[in-house]
């Protein structure tokens, strides 16, 4: 089936160059030509999809490294301890850009195609869009098994590494920082004192002091205090003291002191809130989020959670297919200057990126409301399938109108005519 040509403002030329073309082609065996075209094809998207990803990559790792620049100048951290928490974040940062790489990998190649006449030429020896669009979805399975492989193992695993470091960093906040005799404050509301160091690293006449919840503010007071280390979590033993609770703002009737002789606090609970620990569901392995622990603390507090979890990173692996054929349709047709190929590219981009944040609308919605979950997934596929109507519907040949023809025979008659009038003393003369 014929597509015809474009309309590039010269009828004949047009005619003549897509006659060309066609002739040319049909001299060619077309199946090792359409392989050819699409590995040609393919290695471009590729490329470009690949310098997308390193590039937007390293603008997001050049941001996180410098607000987490802090580690190395206040908490006294190494370079290698500063890299790798900056390093760790890289893989769920990753999962989010690829589908995005994909679009502006897409995009390029196809308006490069178009911009070299090398889409005007498969088009006008009637190659069907689906041979320009299949590279694209070869590339989109690999971004796809590649952003499944990443959410449902490496980031999991990443963000927990995170974690730990992040743990290591406050104990050695603690155990490195600390001066005797000065007072140290690690994160907003929770200060530390100690009189003196031992030889053996204990903290002596240790006080920390926890006002960061405003209903309640504690000090706890100990003769003797030790760091330990137990699997992947720091925690700091006290030994003989006193706990002091006073309520500032819900009693008036003077402080609770409470004595012990060991008490023991996680160090983790003195994060600073938002920080570098993951949000607990965003962390968990594809079997954790299918089968939940019913006694995880974060699953009793939200069972929903881990099933919206489980279902957007389903979801998010429908989008590299999504944004092929939005790049498909608005870009795979050949184009001309004068047919607004900027404008085509500037919608696509708009339409690509407003699915995507109805998609994170819905997973919010979904949080709240589990029967929202269908929207997750129909999103995706119900941009893909209109996308793909409108580029099935853009390669289908155009009709000729009767009008044109008429005119067309109307404008060759005058012609004909005007010559034979303008001809007319030149052959009397030869007679």
């Amino acid at each position: 089936m014929f597509v015809h040509p474009p309309d590039f403002g010269h009828g004949a030329m047009a005619g003549a160059f897509g006659r060309d073309a066609r002739r040319a082609l049909q001299r060619t065996p077309m199946g090792p030509l359409m392989n050819l075209f699409g590995r040609y094809m393919y290695r471009q998207t590729l490329s470009a999809v690949a310098m997308v990803v390193i590039s937007l990559t390293a603008i997001v790792w050049v941001a996180l490294a410098l607000k987490q620049l802090s580690i190395v100048t206040n908490d006294h951290q190494s370079a290698a301890v500063f890299l790798m928490m900056t390093l760790l974040v890289l893989p769920d940062i990753m999962t989010m850009i690829a589908p995005l790489a994909l679009l502006i990998g897409g995009l390029h190649v196809l308006n490069r195609l178009n911009g070299d006449s090398e889409l005007i030429v498969m088009t006008a020896a009637g190659t069907s869009i689906w041979r320009f669009a299949r590279p694209l979805l070869s590339i989109g399975v690999i971004v796809s098994l590649l952003m499944g492989i990443a959410s449902f193992l490496i980031v999991p695993w990443s963000l927990r590494k995170l974690t730990d470091l992040a743990n290591q960093v406050r104990a050695d906040i603690i155990a490195q920082v600390l001066q005797p005799g000065q007072f140290s404050s690690p994160e907003y509301g929770v200060t530390f004192h100690i009189r003196d160091r031992a030889a053996n690293g204990d903290l002596l006449g240790l006080m920390l002091s926890d006002t960061r919840d405003e209903t309640q503010h504690l000090v706890y007071l100990a003769e003797r205090s030790q760091i330990r280390k137990e699997g992947s979590s720091d925690y700091l033993v006290m030994q003989n003291g006193h706990i002091v609770r006073t309520e500032p703002k819900e009693r008036r009737d003077g402080a609770r002191i409470i004595g012990y002789d060991s008490y023991v606090i996680d160090l983790a609970v003195l994060a600073p809130k938002g920080a570098v620990e993951p949000p607990k569901p965003h962390a968990r392995y594809f079997g954790e989020l299918l089968n939940p622990d019913p006694n995880d603390f974060f699953y009793q507090q939200n069972p929903f959670s881990y099933q919206v979890e489980l279902h957007d990173r389903l979801a998010t692996m429908l989008y590299p297919f999504t944004f092929v054929m939005v790049a498909v349709a608005f870009m795979g047709q050949a184009r001309t200057n004068r047919q607004g190929r900027n404008q085509a590219l500037i919608l696509a981009f708009c339409v690509a990126i407003g699915m995507r944040l109805l998609g994170m609308a819905a997973t919010n919605l979904a949080a709240r409301d589990l029967s929202a979950l269908v929207y997750l997934y129909a999103i995706p596929i119900a941009g893909l399938v209109i996308a793909s109507w409108i580029a099935h519907r853009g390669m289908r040949p155009v009709p000729a109108n009767p009008w044109v023809k008429v005119v067309q025979r109307v404008q060759h008659a005058l012609q004909a005519r005007l010559m034979g009038i303008i001809l007319m003393p030149f052959r009397r003369r030869a007679t």
